[in-house]
């Protein structure tokens, strides 16, 4: 008889003698691997009255098909230079236009680069006047432009309500 069959005949069976509470309270339940999908993807409500863009409409296995990426680069591909700092400059940047621009981004916002250059692509609501728009713009471009340290430039374009961007609802 070796070892693990005899450990198994005397001890175990010792163990849940002496403590009765780990028969009924501590137990390994087993069940077979569900593998569905489930990150990326949006309840359906009973009322079906929640809102989705068509970002958010479109699984995470339709990007490069129906949908696109949020950040345009090149530094994810084999062999590229800086992915960590551009990921994290990335985020910085998401960040800093969701809290200069409070409340009045209606989409994501979409970051490309193109060598040298980094443009930032956001949906804005309408809902201040022309002069602060433009002030928030230049504000933004100059303070982005001496931290990244390259020159950045805004592509805004605006819509009259965040309901403009509804896609569907489920």
């Amino acid at each position: 008889m070796d070892i693990f069959s005899a450990l198994h005949k005397n001890v175990i069976p010792l163990l849940f003698l002496k403590n009765a509470h780990l028969r009924n309270s501590r137990t390994i339940h087993l069940s077979a691997v569900c593998s569905k999908s489930q990150s990326g993807r949006y309840k359906i409500t009973p009322k079906g009255d929640r809102p989705l863009t068509y970002e958010m409409a479109n699984p995470p296995h339709w990007i490069a098909h129906r949908k696109s990426w949020n950040s345009f680069n090149t530094t994810n591909l084999l062999g590229g230079l800086r992915s960590a700092e551009t990921a994290v400059e990335d985020l910085f940047i998401r960040k800093f236009m969701v809290g200069t621009w409070h409340n009045l981004i209606a989409n994501e916002v979409i970051i490309k680069r193109q060598h040298n250059i980094i443009r930032i692509a956001v949906l804005v609501r309408q809902a201040l006047n022309p002069r602060k728009m433009y002030f928030l713009l230049g504000y933004t471009e100059e303070l982005l432009s001496s931290w990244l340290q390259c020159p950045v430039t805004l592509e805004l374009q605006t819509i009259e309500d965040k309901n403009c961007t509804i896609y569907k609802y489920i």
